[in-house]
């Protein structure tokens, strides 16, 4: 299945967000940002073109459970994953 990271989401509080636009050396920063601008209920839904497994721990650390994460999409080169701020 394939996504459309461009267009915007935000009637039910969903937002995009493609790294694959970021340069790398700024990408965790703005990943953290987009992270941080959100309430409580809102998700953003990450594009990339390869699975993020450092990053993954690098939020884990940070966020703790006040992220939910989940996967719409893991197939190569299109990683696809939700994460919701809960709390």
């Amino acid at each position: 299945m394939t996504h459309n990271c461009s267009t915007p989401i935000v009637a039910d509080g969903t937002y995009p967000f493609d790294a694959r636009g970021v340069a790398k050396r700024f990408r965790h920063a703005a990943i953290f940002g987009a992270l941080q601008s959100l309430q409580v209920g809102e998700t953003m839904r990450f594009c990339n073109d390869h699975d993020p497994l450092p990053l993954l721990a690098q939020l884990d650390q940070r966020f703790g459970s006040s992220i939910k994460m989940s996967y719409v999409s893991r197939t190569p080169g299109e990683i696809v994953i939700d994460f919701m701020i809960v709390g």
